[in-house]
């Protein structure tokens, strides 16, 4: 249905001289996909008020009004008498728009509230159209998109969803804006969240785990309590990057939370040492950020100290996460076997204070673009490891961008976790087996089958020697016939 209204968009923005790649392309459509949407709300919040005889105050208020700015009407028909075009449009929109929502950021009375998260999104971000024809084009497509039903708002978030993986393959980080959908759903299966427990990423990204935990958990069996629970008091986040951080609001809004639980910060400059019970949480799902350069002051903060931001990251999780808790968490493979003193420190103490029951490994490719192999470690906190199981997942062909991971490539992996039976793909590694000098976790299948040992290079040479004299006898047998 609005699969057209977004490749018009598109084009129209492919046009626009301040639009110069896909990242540019999500973020100046996600402020006015937002606008539209808190329209929208508002509109059905002030219809519900009215219904009930009570008054409603908007949140966005006079000439800032989207039927007042971006699409004024007149008898139900678009008025471009009075709407802003050209110069005058992206006139309003930089010095009257943008400084009137920022402004939101100051006025709200928390950092959970509508209000704040409006603030926060129009200080992060700077209207990138430099054409008010080119930006007028745009408005009046987003106009013609609704967000009243729960089927237009799906529609909408998987045509975002789109554009946030476009965005990802566009670049050499693109694991840091998407994580494949089909991994986070089997993450999601396995740790299986419930009504009434919190769910928490402190590396969100574009929200993709805490969008697909949501659309896991929404049941048309819930009450309405639940269906309040699950809004606003299940789903917590934290994203150190603006432009992350509003796609993020963004993708939650459009997957059905009306106002997300999302922080814009750093989570590494939390002290893990000052984390409390109150702010732990029943499940963890995430893919922190690879790689290092984290600060020394940064480092302060956690007993291991090391400028591996996943390593970093994995300590907080361990800490934010309940007695019983359960955490599902995307790092590299080379965490298993790294020898270096902060690698082996981390693995003892996981396997001290968590049960390690999961490892999957990852095919070469599940990552497009990244260029690195990963796995996923599945935890429970509370008592140590008594064993893990190890599956390897090998979905029988190259991954790549026209071969992406799907679902039907990790459903046996879901399946056996629930008994975690030894297979040719997977077996178990008792903890009492490991070397307690490296507590190395590298993936070795045994069930593997053997290689032919290489032959010794004499081998070869002498086989190399008896075929050239067969090759010349052959020849010689020839000229004899010829």
């Amino acid at each position: 249905m609005y699969e057209n209204a977004f490749n018009k968009i598109e084009r129209d923005l492919r046009a626009e001289e301040g639009i110069a790649n896909e990242l540019d392309y999500v973020e100046q459509t996600s402020w006015v996909l937002f606008l539209k949407y808190l329209h929208d709300l508002e509109t059905e919040r002030q219809d519900r008020a009215e219904l009930d005889g009570e008054d409603y105050t908007p949140i966005i208020d006079g000439d800032f009004r989207w039927d007042k700015w971006a699409a004024p009407k007149k008898g139900g028909e678009f008025d471009h008498n009075t709407a802003r075009i050209g110069d005058d449009l992206i006139k309003f929109v930089d010095q009257d728009l943008f400084p009137y929502l920022a402004a939101f950021r100051q006025s709200a009375t928390g950092p959970q509230t509508i209000q704040y998260k409006i603030g926060e999104v129009f200080t992060e971000l700077r209207n990138k159209f430099r054409s008010g024809y080119i930006l007028r084009d745009v408005l009046e497509q987003v106009d013609s998109l609704s967000f009243n039903t729960q089927a237009e708002r799906h529609e909408l978030s998987a045509l975002y969803e789109t554009r946030i993986r476009r965005m990802g393959n566009a670049g050499r980080n693109g694991g840091e804006y998407y994580t494949p959908r089909p991994l986070i759903r089997a993450m999601i299966k396995v740790t299986d969240p419930k009504i009434g427990e919190t769910i928490y990423d402190g590396a969100c990204g574009s929200a993709g785990f805490l969008c697909e935990a949501y659309d896991y958990m929404r049941t048309d069996t819930l009450s309405a309590s639940e269906f309040e629970t699950l809004q606003a008091k299940t789903f917590y986040g934290q994203e150190k990057k603006g432009l992350a951080y509003i796609i993020g609001i963004m993708n939650m809004v459009l997957h059905g939370i009306e106002a997300p639980n999302l922080l814009h910060s750093n989570t590494l400059n939390e002290n893990v040492m000052d984390i409390q019970e109150k702010d732990r949480h029943d499940v963890i799902l995430a893919n922190p950020p690879f790689g290092g350069g984290e600060r020394r002051e940064v480092q302060q903060n956690f007993p291991i100290r090391t400028g591996e931001t996943a390593y970093l990251f994995l300590q907080h999780f361990i800490r934010k996460l309940k007695a019983g808790g359960r955490a599902a968490v995307v790092i590299k493979n080379t965490f298993l076997s790294n020898t270096d003193n902060a690698s082996v420190a981390l693995r003892k103490e996981l396997l001290e204070v968590a049960e390690l029951h999961t490892i999957l490994d990852c095919p070469q490719g599940t990552f497009q673009g990244a260029g690195v192999k990963t796995v996923v470690l599945f935890f429970e906190k509370g008592a140590p490891t008594r064993d893990i199981w190890y599956y390897q997942l090998d979905p029988g062909r190259s991954l790549g961008k026209t071969s992406p991971l799907n679902d039907d490539d990790l459903a046996e992996f879901v399946e056996l976790q629930r008994t975690r039976p030894n297979e040719p793909q997977s077996w178990i590694v008792n903890r009492a087996d490991l070397d307690e000098d490296t507590y190395d976790l590298s993936v070795k299948n045994p069930n593997a089958p053997e290689a032919e040992a290489l032959r010794s290079p004499e081998e070869i040479i002498t086989d190399m020697l008896a075929r050239d004299a067969e090759t010349t006898q052959i020849l010689q047998d020839i000229r004899g016939v010829l």
